[in-house]
């Protein structure tokens, strides 16, 4: 699960954490403190109150009880429009305003949302195993309950193909996740030292005057992104993602500088934008 390859949350994020988790009302007995990143996975009938929160005096919603941890919205194109739509405020800022007739709160919501969907609405599109009964109007229907704000808003987008049964059972070496952290927490280590005394902590939050300083590229890089902004039409909004995600990557692998691989790597990462344009 996503949340085994996270960093440790903090003291000041553990308590942050806690302080919504108490105002909501749902801060487990016997536990003062939370230390561990919330994992919040809401049916697809929540409604946008229910996401965002709301109530007369209005109370914490589910982006903000995953504050500092992850929200996973499985089967993303079941959940209604209007409520996919109000994530596009909290994942741009970080926080989110609920307004009532008799006030106006505003509460963290600095997330990482993980969402899940099939293909098209049978799910067997692409699959070498099994014929898709789908018609291109159905598959485009089904994609658009996604918008394209919305996916611009979302850093990564990958295929997960089918998995076989001899690939289930095969005794195959994979990367623990344990592994992984320590990955993870060796970058997130160099973005705390590169924004030490900044606003600003990781990649993903990097404001735009400072995204051209921190994700420098070469000459190399910078065709290679001109040319999949022009074939894909990516949005500015896009672009900057690209950007972010090469950064991490290069941290990842512990590169000071942004390679063309690292470009090429985030670009693949785009796979609703190749499928739309």
């Amino acid at each position: 699960m996503v949340p085994t390859i996270l960093p440790d949350l903090s003291l000041d994020e553990a308590i942050e954490t806690t302080k919504i988790h108490s105002v909501a009302g749902v801060l487990p007995a016997g536990s003062p403190l939370i230390t561990e990143r919330p994992f919040r996975a809401p049916h697809h009938t929540v409604s946008d109150a229910g996401l965002i929160g709301g109530g007369k005096v209005p109370r914490p919603g589910e982006v903000s009880l995953a504050h500092n941890g992850v929200l996973f919205l499985d089967e993303m194109p079941e959940f209604k429009k209007n409520v996919l739509e109000v994530l596009r405020q909290p994942l741009e800022d970080g926080r989110v305003t609920i307004s009532r007739a008799a006030m106006s709160l505003t509460y963290p919501a600095d997330f990482m949302l993980v969402g899940a969907m099939n293909p098209c609405p049978c799910g067997h599109l692409g699959d070498t195993g099994k014929e898709c009964v789908c018609t291109p109007m159905r598959v485009i229907q089904y994609r658009s309950r996604l918008s394209g704000p919305l996916l611009d808003r979302i850093d990564i987008h990958c295929d997960v193909p089918a998995i076989r049964f001899r690939e289930l059972t095969k005794d195959a070496h994979t990367e623990t996740s344990d592994d992984i952290k320590k990955r993870v927490d060796s970058a997130r280590a160099v973005q705390a030292e590169r924004f030490k005394g900044k606003k600003v902590h990781w990649n993903s939050r990097l404001p735009s005057r400072l995204i051209k300083k921190i994700c420098g590229i070469d000459a190399s890089s910078a065709r290679l992104l001109e040319s999949a902004v022009d074939k894909l039409g990516l949005s500015a909004r896009a672009y900057t993602r690209i950007l972010k995600v090469s950064r991490t990557i290069a941290d990842l692998e512990a590169e000071e500088n942004i390679r063309p691989h690292h470009i090429s790597e985030a670009i693949q990462y785009r796979t609703l934008d190749r499928q739309l344009a």
